[in-house]
């Protein structure tokens, strides 16, 4: 995935502008525009590794059965090769599905809202003003992606549901909008953290920086004083 929009400081796009559902108020500008990396949102939010190690166990453990049994490696090895099949068009259905969520996902930062397109069959666009985000949290992953979730004020909430995939996991009760798996993450970040705090008055925190390879963890890393 490559960001693209307007240039904003020294945060350079490149490409089109995605249309938005209508048009931006007077004095409201896009600053960046961007979608999830499919195969980041395979991995995490479809869990596609571990249900890869999975069927791997499941086919081995198979032909470990088979010459516990008395049967030869031909036999093991035949055993195995009636379950590779439903691995592999059960990986390929959820990879599918992952890259169609991806191609059909846009977010889209303002200098006054959040807006998050989404939705395969019916095309949904959800709207989060600055004034009902309390802060914002940034975790990065190995490959060089990003997860950007925003934490709304006690007063404010949506249906976790409703968001799935773009929410951060386990939230139910206080469900937290994420940005997920999208590319360059802490320039993002930072632009968000800059915008909500000239949006609402406050002063933008820096994001700390962390190696590739480490998570960093979501509470107050991106945040505005209001």
């Amino acid at each position: 995935m490559s960001g693209t929009g307007h240039e904003h400081d020294d945060f350079n796009f490149t490409g089109g502008v995605r249309e938005l559902p209508g048009k931006l108020p007077d004095g409201e500008r896009i600053l960046w525009q961007g979608a999830p990396r499919w195969t980041s949102l395979f991995r995490r939010a479809f869990h596609g590794r571990t249900i890869a190690i999975y069927f791997a166990l499941l086919i081995g453990s198979r032909g470990v059965a088979v010459m516990l049994d008395g049967g030869s490696l031909g036999n093991a090895l035949t055993a195995m090769s009636y379950l590779l099949p439903l691995a592999v068009a059960g990986l390929g259905l959820m990879a599918l599905i992952a890259w169609l969520m991806a191609r059909a996902s846009w977010y889209t930062i303002t200098n006054r809202r959040v807006l998050m397109r989404a939705g395969v069959v019916l095309e949904i666009t959800f709207n989060f003003p600055y004034s009902v985000v309390d802060s914002a949290g940034l975790r990065v992953h190995a490959e060089g992606t990003g997860d950007i979730s925003l934490r709304f004020t006690d007063d404010n909430s949506i249906a976790y549901s409703h968001l799935w995939p773009h929410v951060r996991p386990w939230r139910f009760r206080h469900t937290e909008p994420m940005l997920r798996s999208v590319a360059e993450p802490q320039k993002v970040a930072m632009l968000l953290s800059q915008a909500i705090a000239q949006a609402t008055g406050g002063v933008a925190l820096p994001v700390v920086s962390v190696e590739p390879s480490r998570a960093m963890p979501m509470s107050g890393v991106v945040a505005a004083s209001r």
